[in-house]
């Protein structure tokens, strides 16, 4: 492993709480290890408009620089509804509602195995500290 990169499942992680954290609506992610020498996972979001769409891209494209993982490629087409950003191990596609109900990605992958987000997003949190309870001075009995 390089200096700078992240293992597959912590980017992974990242890449799915950054797209939790700017509003991403139904967050897929498949394991196509199986079937893809190309990658281990596809995340597949899904982004209200244009512009949602481009602030998802800038903001994976910034927090990917910050933990130094180096962009494979991306592909975007002006007012396309459909983004692919490739960091290897993960390839992210995000894409307009419109696009992503005619593409459906997840049909053309239905072998590949579904990985809960759900479970991504909990493991990224940090756990609350567990605060001591007050002692409550009862009166003595008598």
């Amino acid at each position: 492993m390089k200096k700078g990169t992240k293992r597959p499942i912590e980017l992974l992680k990242l890449c799915c709480r950054t797209l939790a954290e700017k509003k991403a609506e139904d967050i897929r992610v498949l394991d196509v290890s199986a079937q893809s020498s190309i990658t281990d996972f596809l995340v597949i979001a899904t982004g209200t408009s244009e512009p949602h769409l481009r602030a998802l891209r800038i903001e994976l494209t910034r927090v990917l620089a910050e933990v130094r993982t180096r962009l494979v490629g991306m592909e975007t087409a002006q007012e396309s509804g459909w983004t692919v950003i490739d960091v290897f191990d993960v390839m992210i596609h995000l894409m307009s509602p419109e696009s992503r109900d005619r593409f459906r990605l997840e049909g053309l992958w239905r072998d590949a195995v579904d990985v809960p987000v759900d479970g991504l997003l909990a493991a990224g949190k940090p756990r609350a500290k567990a605060r001591p309870r007050k002692r409550i001075k009862r009166p003595a009995a008598g």
